[in-house]
C-alpha cells in the first residue's frame, strides 16, 4: 500500500493566462481562429498579440499575429449583431489593419521591409502592383495587399450597397467580386439604417500610414457605420482581432 502524503496541495499557477478564442469562416477552404485584444492603442494591441497564452481547450502555449483587413472583417462579420457590433463597433472602434493613404488612392495591408516595418514609399508600393492585374478596377496582390484609387469609391454618407460595391470596401475584404459581401452584411440597413459615412480619405502630398478603423461608437450616431481615413496609429483606444499563429 502506497504511503499517503499529508498536507495542503496548493494550486499551481499557470505560466500563461488562458484566452478566449473565436473560430470563424474566412475563405471557402479556410477558417480563422482569432482572439480579441483591447481596449488599447493599436501598437499596444499588437504587443499583446505577441505574448504567450494558454489555449482554453488544449492548454498548449499559443500566440497571435497582426491581422489583415480581410481577416478582421471575417472575424467581425460572424454573428456581427451579437458580438462585434455591441462589443466593439458600438463601444469604440475596430482596428481592422494597416493602410497607407497617398495622393492617388489607398493601399491596404502594405508589405513590410527587412526590419518588419510597413512600407510606405509609393514607388516601392507601385512596383508590387506591377506584378498583378486589375480586377474590377482595383489591385489585389498576395497577402491581402491591395490598392484602390480615389476614382473607385465615394466619400460621405452612402447606402450599404454603394459602399460594398466600392473599390475601398473590396480591397479591405480582398475580394475579386463586384461586391464585398461581408461588409455589405455588416453595413446593412438592419444594422445601420442611415448608411455608411466614409470621410477623411483625401489626396495627400506625403503618404500617411494609419489603421483602417470601422465604428459606430465614439460619439457617432449608432445608426451610422463610420469609416475614417485619419491617422489612427497611436492616438485612440480600440479593439483588434489577433490571428492564432
Amino acid at each position: 500500500m502506497a504511503k499517503t502524503k499529508y498536507g495542503v496541495i496548493k494550486i499551481k499557477q499557470p505560466e500563461f493566462s488562458p484566452i478566449e478564442l473565436l473560430v470563424v469562416p474566412h475563405r471557402e477552404d479556410m477558417d480563422l481562429t482569432v482572439a480579441c485584444f483591447g481596449l488599447n492603442t493599436y501598437a499596444t494591441n499588437l504587443k499583446k498579440m505577441e505574448e504567450f497564452y494558454f489555449h482554453p481547450q488544449t492548454g498548449e502555449k499559443i500566440s497571435f499575429r497582426e491581422p489583415t483587413t480581410s481577416e478582421s472583417i471575417s472575424a467581425s462579420a460572424y454573428n456581427f449583431d451579437g458580438i462585434a457590433k455591441p462589443q466593439i463597433f458600438d463601444s469604440k472602434w475596430l482596428q481592422a489593419g494597416r493602410m497607407v493613404i497617398t495622393s492617388e488612392g489607398v493601399y491596404v495591408n502594405p508589405p513590410k521591409d527587412e526590419q518588419g516595418n510597413p512600407i510606405t514609399d509609393v514607388i516601392t508600393l507601385k512596383s508590387f502592383l506591377d506584378k498583378s492585374k486589375k480586377v474590377n478596377g482595383i489591385y489585389l496582390c498576395e497577402n491581402d495587399f491591395g490598392f484602390a484609387s480615389y476614382e473607385t469609391f465615394k466619400k460621405g454618407v452612402q447606402e450599404s450597397g454603394d459602399f460594398a460595391e466600392s473599390g475601398l470596401a473590396r480591397i479591405l475584404e480582398h475580394t475579386k467580386e463586384k461586391t464585398a459581401e461581408k461588409l455589405k452584411k455588416i453595413s446593412s440597413k438592419k444594422n445601420y439604417p442611415i448608411g455608411v459615412n466614409v470621410w477623411r480619405f483625401d489626396s495627400v502630398n506625403k503618404p500617411i500610414l494609419g489603421v483602417a478603423g470601422l465604428f459606430s461608437g465614439r460619439g457617432l450616431d449608432v445608426r451610422l457605420l463610420g469609416f475614417d481615413g485619419d491617422d489612427w496609429l497611436g492616438d485612440y483606444l480600440g479593439y483588434a482581432f489577433g490571428v492564432l499563429n
